[in-house]
């Protein structure tokens, strides 16, 4: 097992905190919403080989929480000067929820750096409200109105609901507290969460949002050298990545394989952490990733 520590860097106006462990071939795992790099604490020693990496995105875990909109393309940036302060080059990506977005930006705006990419449970292309179900449509909807700060900013509901409704097994109290702690300060604190929520790509909006997925389509379509990984699950309602979805990745994306890997919720590194950890260290040695 690769010993994991954790360090902190200046980054813009702020900073940025990380895990990280071993050494080599740099292999970024890069976190959703609400999570942070505590998502990938029972993945990252079991990867093993490389130097592993996991950072806090900007105003989330333990990271700084500047005066910012929190908007895609303020964690686009702050990431960036991450990745430019520690000089990673030949990078692995891992990316789940928004973090896989993120991956899928950074990466078509720096193909030069990009060895290799690994995805579960993110953003793959902009939807139509036809596209999600009612039960979606509606929460989406109750987000992006006043009654979403009601829930995220004054209830402090969504860490708690992510990790007891987004998983097979519930968090206990003692499991949900890392992931509670940044948040528990003040109402403003939980400013990133809310942004994120209503920044989900549906019916064309947020506009700027959907051109930057479009352009990375755009690249995934194309970069045939860069081994692309897609980790797929079941039997949850709160899947991103259905059958279809994976079925319209491998029509549209170069260079990608499939890994099934069993039953799951949306935070799929909570339920099965041991299986992701393997199906990236198989993909990563096959294609000498590391």
């Amino acid at each position: 097992m690769t010993e994991i520590t954790a360090s902190e860097i200046a980054v813009l106006d702020s900073t940025m905190h990380y895990l990280e462990g071993g050494s080599g071939t740099p292999i970024v795992f890069l976190h959703g919403n609400p999570s942070s790099s505590h998502l990938w604490r029972e993945i990252l020693p079991a990867v093993g080989g490389g130097r592993l990496l996991a950072p806090d995105l900007i105003g989330m875990g333990g990271s700084g929480k500047p005066d910012s909109a929190y908007r895609f393309a303020d964690h686009a940036r702050y990431l960036d000067a991450w990745f430019d302060a520690l000089g990673l080059d030949g990078v692995v990506l891992v990316g789940h929820d928004w973090g896989g977005a993120l991956a899928f930006d950074w990466a078509a705006r720096h193909p030069e750096r990009v060895r290799g990419l690994a995805f579960l449970e993110t953003m793959v292309k902009p939807l139509a409200w036809e596209d999600v179900s009612p039960q979606a449509r509606a929460r989406t909807e109750l987000l992006r109105s006043p009654a979403g700060e009601e829930m995220v900013l004054d209830q402090n509901a969504m860490v708690r609901q992510a990790f007891t409704g987004g998983v097979l097994t519930p968090l206990s109290e003692e499991r949900l507290a890392p992931y509670l702690a940044p948040y528990a300060q003040s109402r403003e604190s939980r400013r990133p969460l809310l942004e994120w929520a209503r920044q989900m790509p549906i019916g064309g909006e947020p506009a700027e949002l959907v051109a930057r997925i479009e352009a990375y389509d755009a690249w995934l379509a194309k970069s045939e050298d860069v081994p692309k990984l897609l980790m797929t699950f079941e039997g949850s309602p709160t899947l991103m990545i259905s059958a279809e979805t994976a079925a319209w990745c491998a029509e549209n994306f170069a260079a990608l394989e499939s890994v099934h890997l069993g039953p799951a919720g949306h935070h799929a590194p909570e339920d099965k952490p041991a299986e992701i950890a393997a199906a990236i260290s198989e993909w990563a040695d096959r294609h000498a990733l590391r």
